[in-house]
């Protein structure tokens, strides 16, 4: 994905690297953008921040998966900690809109469908920042799941949007999504399961 964002030709700065802001908030959000967080990190024309929102806020909801993971930490922490799903998204929203303001940024990448998503989404674009959107075109069709409404509002709120499978590239066609901005990429879940299989296959932890 790093390298189809590239080619996108979002950028037209050729002197510089592309800036790009992660914005994630629990732990699958840590875990699922791994493999890309790893990409990014070798490609020279990209330079990537983590900024954490902070839903999942203890040590073994965050900072054992950044360890185990082998990810950089991010450069900021929002502490939105609990609250209603209003509370959290509208506190996401005025803390992160603080440092977008003081950046030059090429792209804020959002992965899955939570508060931190939404907020991340809202938040870039309402600053006219370019927004992507991995697993995106993901639905359930019930309104009455949180995850459905931040999905729904941060697909059509995304530049670029990254699906993991044809069903969910065909949802976002039938809701009138350029498909010029769709891209099918595939599951990032099952990336990180191909890059951390080898290191699961030499653990011992259920024998113990």
């Amino acid at each position: 994905m790093a390298k189809l964002f590239l080619e996108e030709n979002i950028i037209t700065s050729q002197k510089l690297s592309h800036h790009c802001f992660l914005v994630l908030g629990v732990r699958p959000q840590i875990i699922k953008p791994a493999t890309f967080i790893h990409l990014a990190s070798k490609d020279k024309q990209i330079y990537l921040d983590i900024i954490h929102a902070g839903q999942h806020y203890d040590y073994e909801m965050t900072k054992i998966f950044f360890e185990e993971l082998r990810l950089s930490n991010p450069i900021a922490n929002l502490n939105v900690g609990s609250g209603t799903h209003a509370q959290q998204t509208a506190k996401i929203m005025l803390r992160l809109e603080k440092i977008l303001q003081k950046q030059k940024l090429n792209l804020v990448i959002v992965p899955g469908d939570t508060n931190s998503t939404l907020a991340g989404a809202l938040t870039a674009a309402k600053l006219r920042i370019p927004v992507a959107h991995i697993e995106a075109g993901a639905r359930s069709y019930d309104t009455k799941m949180p995850e459905e409404i931040n999905r729904r509002l941060t697909d059509h709120c995304s530049t670029l949007l990254f699906t993991p499978t044809e069903n969910c590239t065909r949802n976002l066609v039938k809701e009138g999504i350029n498909k010029t901005k769709i891209h099918q990429t595939g599951d990032t879940m099952y990336d990180v399961l191909l890059q951390q299989l080898p290191k699961a296959e030499k653990t011992t932890i259920l024998k113990n």
